[in-house]
């Protein structure tokens, strides 16, 4: 990448790269401005600090994973729609696992571009709820149960924490079969 086409994009998406490959907690702005080729102070005309970076992240991340869920939630309803879209949001977890973490960040109430990511992320998962007939409050309980369940998942898989010899796909599979009984008998709580 030519020093010169530097941008907050360009940046931004160099340090997504970045973190995937030596982590979240390790993206620092020395090791960004090292990877780019670029003295420290030159990033501060393309990132206010690192915190302003692990936002940019976080929009980044929440963008890729809402696109990547509505993409998943396409044409598909109920059980169907929940696999995939808890399959497509593994495998982000699992392809991005340093962007990933960034994904978690609630978004900021003083970022639209964030706010929006969020909304398309959490309607795609209101979606597949849908389906369901939850709306509402309902939804809403629901969305969090999903994210928690898989999230839970993800990050304890990420982790090497799960060390039993059974595979890890039958139990993930186990889990969304269990969320899609939950959400068909909802309503019979």
């Amino acid at each position: 990448m030519p020093r010169a086409g530097l941008t907050p994009a360009s940046v931004v998406r160099e340090a997504a790269a970045l973190a995937d490959e030596v982590g979240y907690e390790k993206l620092t702005l020395a090791a960004l401005a090292a990877r780019l080729g670029v003295a420290l102070p030159s990033l501060y005309k393309h990132v206010r600090g690192v915190d302003a970076l692990h936002q940019k992240l976080a929009v980044l991340a929440t963008a890729e994973i809402a696109d990547v869920l509505t993409a998943a939630a396409a044409g598909r309803a109920g059980g169907d729609a929940l696999r995939a879209v808890a399959a497509a949001y593994r495998a982000y977890a699992r392809q991005h696992p340093g962007r990933y973490p960034a994904a978690q960040r609630a978004p900021d109430p003083a970022d639209p571009d964030h706010l929006a990511a969020g909304e398309r992320a959490v309607g795609a998962a209101r979606a597949v709820l849908l389906g369901y007939g939850l709306d509402g409050d309902a939804a809403t309980d629901a969305i969090r149960m999903f994210r928690a369940a898989v999230h839970g998942f993800v990050a304890l898989e990420a982790a090497g924490g799960f060390g039993l010899p059974r595979d890890t796909d039958r139990s993930f599979d186990q889990m969304i079969a269990g969320l899609d009984r939950a959400y068909r008998s909802w309503e019979d709580r």
